[in-house]
């Protein structure tokens, strides 16, 4: 019999897998490497915002998952790039529809947040959402 996961108990070891996955640094890069290998500078200069602290760590956490593949050249100076594996890839196609979404509606989630703040003053929500 196969090994049931369950993510919604804390002690599954797919619950942690989840956390991670759904980091919002995770999902840009993902859909950033589906445009083909790229260097780290090259990450860093599209994906605005991000440290270079939680950029090594994210990729670190991503290969260490097998999600990305980091290929090192020796050159001068060293040339490494990244690259989505297969099992990134099948991930990928899941965070660009993710990314997508949250293009396309924005502006009506922003209304909504708009209309649900004037409705309830004494309520502050942070720009991360409720915690």
């Amino acid at each position: 019999m196969a090994d049931q996961r369950d993510a919604y108990l804390s002690a599954c070891p797919s619950r942690k897998l989840l956390d991670e996955i759904a980091g919002k640094w995770v999902s840009l890069i993902l859909v950033a490497l589906g445009d083909g290998p790229q260097r780290y500078s090259d990450l860093s200069r599209r994906i605005a915002g991000v440290s270079q602290k939680m950029l090594t760590q994210t990729l670190r956490v991503l290969e260490r998952d097998g999600l990305i593949r980091r290929e090192v050249t020796a050159s001068v100076p060293v040339r490494v790039d990244y690259s989505l594996t297969p099992l990134g890839e099948s991930l990928r196609a899941l965070m660009a529809g993710f990314k997508g979404w949250a293009e396309a509606n924005f502006d009506a989630v922003s209304s909504a947040r708009a209309d649900y703040d004037a409705r309830t003053p004494d309520l502050t929500i942070g720009p991360g959402g409720a915690s």
